[in-house]
């Protein structure tokens, strides 16, 4: 059966960078830009963006086009006989179902929050009301399940359509809103009173901050971030190179994903500073960002109900993106493992996917008692801590050592298929460095991460 392929090269950048562009561009990203130096940070991160997610996106994108499959099947087609790469598929594919089981339930509160948004509930509430309507959210197993399942049934009907009339067509929907909203939602912000203030906190480097925080630890966030925010290392960018032609470079599109993804974390800061500092309130992090600071600020601001809508249509956009993509790879991996037909896999992943999200969802109430990376951690923690402080990580590591290793898929045909099309290539000269650098930068973000997380030094 021939492979479907994307009806437009702008169908595949919008939905790889949907991919990548998830609710970490918004409540993360900004949060370490202000407690990392502003300007500084964002430069430093830009840097290790280029130099770490940029080869790695290339050589997934490589893998997944030379292939024409899913990471279910795509190292089984280019290993050397007799090789053992396609053992990590399980890990891939484990990866993918652990990102979607804490990731339909976030994505699930901003669906509540659109909905409470819509219906005026916020209006007029206090800073301690506000905060009681998420701590509701999250306190209701009923409500989070609930919402977490509309966000399954959403993401699977779009990918039902199949690839081009669902997730190329609404994707690209979904894409260009998100963009049109966030411009509309940064003159807005930078428009309020002491907005400038906000934006020189953001966006001026702070020098004091190396002296606050120590270089290295400034340097390690930007690590980390800029590896993070693409998606990379569990094949959910390799499952669009399977769907791509060979009319364009990889490493040109590449760069193309990368500045999309960076331009909306960079957007997200310009509407959340400058709107933190106009109403005086701390920009934090996490959940408290996005489900209570904001809408305080929305209630605050003139015609407030409606910025607020808007913006939680752009959260939900952002997070559908995600959803769609991974639902998309965890779709495909059905069909070239197993040979389903496309409306088997979404029957049978729609079921269980529900059914594997439940624990986050209850892990902030019924099963808020279970802490597993100790006290204070739920379910969501540890899911997340084993998808991004390890399988994207080695995953990773895994792909680069498959492109560049003559026991792999090796150098060669690497560059051949990332090189072949209209567009940027990979240099020559750039072998040394994928090969002896770029696996020593992904071990020292893959250890120290434990060190960050369990305080071992």
């Amino acid at each position: 059966m021939q492979r479907e392929l994307f009806a437009s090269r702008m169908g595949f950048i919008l939905i790889s960078a949907g991919c990548a562009i998830g609710l970490g561009n918004v409540w993360r990203f900004p949060y370490i830009t202000g407690l990392y130096g502003g300007g500084l940070f964002v430069l430093i991160y830009i840097l290790f963006l280029l130099i770490l997610g940029l080869p790695i996106i290339t050589m997934e994108f490589s893998v997944g086009r030379a292939s024409k499959k899913s990471v279910a099947t795509s190292f089984d087609v280019l290993e050397p006989q007799g090789s053992k790469w396609h053992v990590f598929k399980w890990f891939a594919m484990a990866g993918n179902y652990l990102l979607m089981m804490f990731y339909t339930t976030i994505a699930g509160w901003m669906l509540a929050y659109l909905f409470f948004m819509t219906r005026g509930d916020f209006v007029g509430r206090t800073p301690a009301e506000v905060e009681a309507v998420f701590g509701g959210i999250t306190a209701s197993a009923g409500t989070s399940i609930l919402f977490m399942v509309l966000i399954c049934i959403l993401g699977f009907a779009v990918c039902s359509l199949g690839l081009r009339n669902g997730v190329e067509r609404i994707t690209k929907f979904m894409m260009s809103s998100l963009f049109i909203i966030m411009i509309a939602l940064v003159i807005r912000a930078v428009t309020l009173p002491n907005a400038m203030e906000g934006l020189s906190f953001y966006l001026l480097p702070n020098f004091d901050s190396i002296a606050q925080h120590g270089l290295w630890t400034i340097i390690y966030a930007a690590m980390g971030q800029a590896f993070f925010t693409l998606s990379i290392g569990m094949g959910s960018m390799a499952i669009f190179g399977s769907y791509v032609s060979k009319n364009r470079t990889l490493l040109g599109e590449g760069i193309n994903v990368t500045i999309l993804d960076t331009c909306v974390a960079v957007m997200a800061g310009l509407i959340i500073f400058p709107a933190c500092f106009s109403f005086g309130v701390n920009p934090g992090s996490g959940p408290g960002l996005v489900f209570i600071t904001l809408p305080n600020i929305f209630n605050a601001m003139p015609a407030g109900q409606l910025w607020g809508i808007a913006f939680y249509v752009f959260m939900v956009f952002a997070a559908l993106s995600t959803v769609i993509a991974v639902f998309e790879n965890i779709i495909s991996f059905g069909i070239d493992l197993l040979g389903w037909t496309r409306k088997k896999a979404v029957i049978i992943n729609f079921f269980a996917i529900i059914i594997l999200s439940i624990p986050c969802a209850l892990g902030f109430n019924v099963w808020s008692g279970f802490a597993p990376l100790g006290e204070g951690t739920v379910i969501l923690d540890l899911e997340d801590f084993i998808v991004s402080n390890n399988i994207l990580l080695l995953g990773s590591l895994v792909y680069v050592c498959f492109c560049v290793s003559r026991y792999g898929w090796g150098w060669k045909n690497f560059v051949k298929e990332a090189n072949t099309g209209v567009g940027v290539k990979v240099p020559q000269k750039a072998r040394f460095y994928f090969t002896y650098i770029l696996p020593v930068i992904i071990l020292i973000v893959f250890i120290c991460g434990y060190i960050e997380k369990f305080g071992l030094l």
